[in-house]
């Protein structure tokens, strides 16, 4: 399956082995990391110039849906930080790479880590209705600022939320937003480039702004009896066009 060559790639930047590079097509390997060259090259150089101590790599949870593969993971990359990575593939090769990272931030609004919670999948014969609530959620709300609506997706107040800077449950979420907007702060996600799924958890990858910034959102949600029951995300800033290492754009 391609996701046990991802599994094994992500783990060999730990471990300097050299064999799950194959899993690369050297001819087409498009990379959205802005930070990191294009191609088969991008991708050696950044091995190359690895800390002495080298990288740590724990991947918490990976999902497959079609011909992508997607993951959770827990870095020691140049510091401590949490990102997810998605991996397309053509003919058993990757082809594309997409990611997004930030630092691990130890204490958080609700006690909870940025990745600790259920890995489990279960429900693989909803993935594609989990896809249209995560879908319609997202778009409704999270675009189209349609707040009120926000009960039909949520089973009372249970939601367990892993942003560090927000509560437990949806009142922590709604309560967050309005405080933040009372500040000036505005998060404005304006476009969804990408859902994926496989059973109870869905990944949304979202283009916008957080305070007045252009910023990339990844969302994954654990769906549980047809409600979003537990979030997980990272938002991180995109530079500016002069510093990227690439011409592909981070979507």
């Amino acid at each position: 399956m391609n996701k046990e060559k991802v599994l094994e790639l992500l783990k060999s930047l730990e471990t300097s082995d050299e064999g799950p590079v194959a899993y690369i097509n050297p001819e087409k390997y498009i990379q959205h990391n802005l930070g990191v060259a294009d191609g088969l090259e991008g991708f050696g150089a950044l091995l190359e110039n690895q800390p002495e101590e080298g990288f740590k790599v724990n991947v918490v949870r990976a999902f497959e849906d079609g011909d992508k593969v997607f993951t959770q993971t827990e870095y020691d990359f140049f510091g401590a930080k949490v990102g997810f990575d998605i991996f397309r593939f053509e003919d058993g090769l990757i082809v594309e790479h997409w990611d997004n990272l930030i630092e691990i931030i130890e204490e958080t609004a609700s006690g909870r880590s940025q990745t600790d919670g259920p890995t489990t999948i279960t429900d693989q014969n909803k993935t594609e209705s989990n896809k249209a609530l995560v879908k319609e959620f997202y778009e409704k709300i999270l675009i189209n600022g349609q707040y009120h609506e926000m009960p039909e997706f949520f089973d009372g107040d249970n939601y367990h939320q892993h942003n560090p800077l927000i509560p437990d449950g949806v009142s922590g979420l709604t309560n967050t937003l309005a405080e933040m907007a009372e500040q000036g702060i505005i998060m404005d996600i304006q476009k969804l480039h990408y859902l994926m799924g496989e059973g109870n958890f869905v990944l949304a990858v979202g283009e916008g702004t957080f305070a007045d910034k252009p910023t990339a959102f990844y969302d994954l949600f654990r769906v549980e009896n047809d409600k979003i029951a537990e979030h997980w995300d990272v938002m991180a800033e995109i530079p500016p066009k002069e510093e990227w290492q690439n011409d592909n754009g981070k979507f």
